[in-house]
């Protein structure tokens, strides 16, 4: 499955894969994360249960914090 994960084609190697599923492929182990599918922002408790589709354009961005 081809999809652009934050502005980079990337070519998954299955057809079917959730959110937290792709996390641990691309191996983001980040807390603090906001992710957004074809520009639409996603809950947490979502994760498990939205698939990434064929052409999907997904960022996942990593917060931090400082004073």
């Amino acid at each position: 499955m081809n999809i652009i994960l934050n502005n980079r084609e990337e070519i998954i190697e299955t057809d079917n894969i959730t959110i937290n599923e792709l996390l641990k492929v691309k191996n983001f182990t980040w807390k603090m994360l906001v992710i957004k599918i074809n520009g639409k922002v996603l809950k947490r408790t979502e994760y498990d249960t939205v698939r990434i589709n064929e052409g999907d354009d997904v960022s996942v961005f990593h917060l931090i914090t400082g004073g």
